[in-house]
């Protein structure tokens, strides 16, 4: 009879860690997830980045020729950097960086952004002159 209250008694305990370690990291995402909503919405133009990143630079060049500054978030210049692009794949799908959002749309990575640029919808949604797009 002890043998048996001992396992249920061990197998309760286990559970409840269990749920405690599980909690924790849902309200880790949770809190990530909460962050880069947080920031999309309170800036006009947001760029999930990695400074090294050719890709990422290449964005960033983009509101340059519009002479347009961006939010930037270099997610590896974060500690929580991992957690955060984790949550950002989450909200849009995708892992890679550069993300770029104006007024809380997604408009995607640095080939949409260039694209978007070119065509004209990049200063459009800025409400800005558009340039030729011949820089880039």
């Amino acid at each position: 009879m002890a043998t048996t209250t001992r396992r249920v008694l061990v197998s309760m305990v286990t559970m409840i860690i269990l749920t405690i370690i599980a909690a924790s990291f849902s309200v880790e995402a949770s809190t990530e997830a909460a962050f880069v909503k947080k920031t999309i919405s309170s800036h006009k133009i947001v760029i999930f980045s990695k400074s090294y990143c050719p890709y990422c630079k290449r964005a960033k060049s983009v509101f340059k020729e519009l002479k347009v500054v961006p939010y930037v978030v270099e997610l590896d210049q974060r500690d929580d950097g991992h957690d955060v692009q984790d949550a950002l794949s989450e909200i849009v799908g995708r892992r890679t960086v550069p993300q770029v959002f104006i007024n809380g749309k997604h408009i995607g990575g640095s080939d949409d952004t260039v694209e978007a640029y070119e065509n004209g919808e990049l200063a459009n949604l800025l409400g800005i002159a558009a340039n030729d797009g011949d820089d880039l």
